[in-house]
């Protein structure tokens, strides 16, 4: 389970994160660059929502012909990835995201629970990390927090169906413990979930509402610079005017 002091200190600094001047607005205040920091304890996985398909869609849509053929295992076209997630069920499955402060989607994963009613205890993981949000250990992340609901679930069997060239998403299986299946060009994994535990679903709450408080400050500080920025936006106006006119 997730101790307190962990998430008080991952919400702390997460608030001194979203205040600090975006990019923009720091080569505005000429400020210095800020140094890439090491990946946080806790990463915010949100439970997304039908609202969030357009951000779905633009996450999708912004990997690239190989990476698009790596996640749904053929090359699949804005139609395609359009039809995908307007077909989501969001009442049947659960979509996790990562967001990055302008809220883009980094990292989306796929819980999909199995419809035929033979196989109730089963459910399909997929997942998608920009490029250049990789090396972050996203996938991963994702993956335990989809593990860990399909088990509150009470499913008993995940599997992935990946192509075998799919290397850092069977390294992610591999490393969970599941076992590997190739056949030929595709490959099958399969992990045997746990019985779920007091200390899982109460962890499932702690991330989930961490996960939510994380996300409406990135709404607050969005909202914020975006009003910051407008505000300078007049006074450049107001001064390139007084200049034009000689005061």
């Amino acid at each position: 389970m997730v101790e307190p002091k962990v998430l008080l200190q991952a919400s702390l600094n997460a608030s001194r994160a979203f205040f600090r001047p975006p990019a923009t607005a720091r080569a505005v205040v000429g400020a210095q660059p800020m140094r890439s920091k090491a990946v946080p304890v806790m990463v915010p996985i949100r439970s997304i929502g039908p609202s969030e398909r357009e951000r779905i869609v633009q996450h999708l849509m912004t990997l690239s012909p190989r990476d698009r053929y790596l996640r749904f295992g053929y090359s699949a076209s804005d139609e395609q990835i359009a039809r995908y997630v307007n077909d989501l069920n969001f009442d049947r499955d659960e979509i996790y995201g990562i967001y990055n402060r302008k809220l883009e989607l980094l990292a989306v994963a796929h819980l999909a629970f199995s419809p035929d009613p033979k196989c109730e205890a089963c459910a399909e993981f997929g997942v998608s990390v920009l490029l250049a949000a990789r090396g972050r250990g996203y996938g991963a992340r994702l993956f335990e927090r989809a593990v860990m609901h399909a088990s509150n679930e009470g499913v008993n069997l995940m599997f992935i169906h990946a192509l075998s060239e799919n290397t850092a998403m069977l390294k992610i299986a591999r490393n969970a413990g599941a076992t590997l299946e190739r056949d030929g060009a595709e490959t099958e994994a399969y992990l045997r979930l746990a019985p779920p535990t007091l200390d899982s679903r109460m962890t499932e709450i702690v991330e989930q509402r961490f996960a939510q408080l994380d996300y409406h400050m990135k709404v607050q500080a969005k909202q914020f610079w975006e009003f910051l920025a407008g505000v300078q936006e007049v006074r450049r106006g107001v001064q390139a005017a007084r200049h034009h006119s000689g005061e």
